[in-house]
């Protein structure tokens, strides 16, 4: 596996791009969305920079692009990279019955808080049962079905980074985003090893860039042990002081938190999964005096695209494509040839 190199050392993981043409296993019916003149690494790159030499953040492409596609399947993250450009796609991963590592969001297969409809139809936790018994269930009636995380990784092209989020090693008896004593946390890393190791082996064997993230201590921390120049980045909840406490003792290479914990935005401590009011911390700064890169989650809108932007954020963790606008790009008019009405009829568009 190659652990790139980005800004300093093993960080700010948000590298990533689409080059070369070659079918895609699992998903050759997205070949047709690619247009391979355009998917490279430098004219992705170039479409990101400004005129005043800064940079736009990256999209990262949460589920796959949940908003437009059926979350953490094959077919997810094929669109979202082969046909979308996205630099880097965040998937979620639970182990299976028979120690499989697969890609789903939910420990529940068939119940999702809020009353929103189940991801499958089959019940019970995901690690209840067998890998063969999962590849027969449906996510959300798309005809896609729960990929195992190899199947993953051959969907997506080699430049595009994957962000690994450590979603649940198999139990009810985790330890959500909390700073652990040292007895907590011995016990706690033992509980996430098998699941991490089986990942870490699978995620060696491909080419992308990866960085792995999680709300729990004890998967940061295995990660670290394992394999210590494997790239990590902590889930922040609700707590801006944890989220740092948690960052600064495994020295993460980038902090991922929600959207409403970022200062200088419209959005500072509005009511999201969680509200403020949050410790008086300007996160970015922080992150980027020290070294580290800021992906925030989760992005829905233009919008808060644009203002997350505005404060400097590295890398959008967004539900859908092309979120970022700017009112001085143009859309070419097909009366190009009228010389007279070139400058009135420039229009704003898209990036």
């Amino acid at each position: 596996m190659s652990w790139k190199e980005y800004k300093l050392d093993r960080r700010s993981f948000v590298a990533g791009a689409l080059t070369g043409t070659s079918t895609v296993a699992g998903v050759s019916s997205l070949t047709s969305v690619v247009p391979p003149e355009t998917n490279t690494a430098s004219s992705r790159e170039s479409e990101r920079m400004n005129d005043d030499g800064t940079t736009d953040p990256a999209i990262i492409a949460h589920r796959g692009f949940a908003g437009v596609y059926p979350e953490n399947t094959v077919g997810a993250v094929g669109r979202a990279t082969w046909g979308d450009d996205a630099e880097m796609v965040e998937i979620d991963i639970v182990p299976t019955a028979d120690g499989k590592v697969v890609v789903f969001h939910d420990s529940e297969l068939s119940g999702r808080d809020g009353g929103e409809r189940g991801p499958t139809d089959l019940d019970g936790y995901v690690w209840d049962h067998s890998w063969e018994e999962l590849q027969e269930t449906e996510v959300l009636q798309s005809g896609e079905t729960i990929p195992r995380l190899e199947q993953v990784f051959d969907a997506i092209p080699d430049e595009a980074g994957v962000n690994i989020e450590f979603k649940n090693p198999g139990t009810t008896n985790v330890r959500f985003a909390e700073k652990l004593s040292a007895a907590e946390l011995e016990s706690q890393m033992e509980v996430w090893r098998p699941m991490a190791e089986t990942a870490l082996e699978i995620a060696a064997d491909a080419e992308n860039d990866v960085l792995v993230s999680s709300f729990h201590e004890a998967a940061l921390a295995v990660v670290r042990d394992i394999d210590p120049d494997v790239p990590i980045g902590c889930l922040f909840w609700d707590s801006i002081e944890t989220g740092l406490a948690i960052t600064r003792e495994y020295d993460c290479e980038a902090i991922h938190p929600p959207y409403n914990m970022i200062q200088g935005t419209p959005f500072f401590e509005d009511e999201y999964y969680l509200s403020g009011p949050f410790a008086d911390v300007d996160l970015v700064e922080v992150a980027h005096e020290e070294g580290r890169t800021v992906n925030t989650w989760t992005i829905g809108t233009w919008y808060q695209a644009e203002r997350l932007a505005e404060a400097g954020v590295d890398g959008l963790i967004a539900d859908y494509p092309n979120l970022l606008w700017s009112a001085e790009n143009t859309v070419d008019s097909d009366n190009d040839s009228d010389d007279t009405n070139d400058s009135d009829n420039d229009n704003g568009g898209d990036k």
